[in-house]
């Protein structure tokens, strides 16, 4: 029963949505920030997008900073180092499908997490950020919960 702890404490994970513009590069900087040292953490998506100006904003409200942050799909990633990560967490269903045909020729464990997309979010610029916001608690608590061993999280 290997298996099952090397999915509980990952060394590699990649975060997957569906453009690598919003969710998984908040995820990926949640993640990189609550384990600077422990952990390698990537983000990709099916299709390539543009990183989402509310996304930076409230990131950056957290104080980490994404703005560098450039989109890659997949392909890209597989082509530049190779997909190499013991845990996929998929956000959307799109990303969710890509990743379990990718482990078939790929050793990693996938873990779906469906998580809303805020871009589609009415309202005032406040009314729109506080969909991201939601966002990003939302992954922070379940990033927590899940890589959270004896207190190594912090922020």
């Amino acid at each position: 029963m290997d298996a099952p702890s090397r999915a509980r404490v990952p060394q590699a994970v990649l975060f997957a949505c569906g453009l690598n513009s919003v969710r998984s590069p908040i995820a990926e900087s949640l993640l990189q920030h609550m384990f600077p040292k422990a952990l390698y953490v990537k983000s990709a998506g099916v299709r390539k997008g543009e990183l989402d100006p509310f996304a930076v904003a409230v990131m950056a409200e957290l104080g980490q900073d994404i703005s560098t942050h450039k989109p890659i799909t997949f392909e890209e990633l597989d082509d530049w180092e190779g997909l190499n990560f013991d845990l996929i967490i998929t956000l959307s269903p799109e990303a969710h499908h890509r990743a379990l045909e990718l482990t078939r020729t790929h050793a990693a464990e996938v873990e779906y997490w469906p998580t809303q997309d805020p871009t589609g979010a009415d309202g005032n610029r406040e009314q729109k950020l506080a969909a991201y916001r939601e966002v990003c608690d939302t992954l922070s608590m379940r990033i927590r919960r899940r890589f959270s061993r004896s207190g190594a999280a912090s922020g």
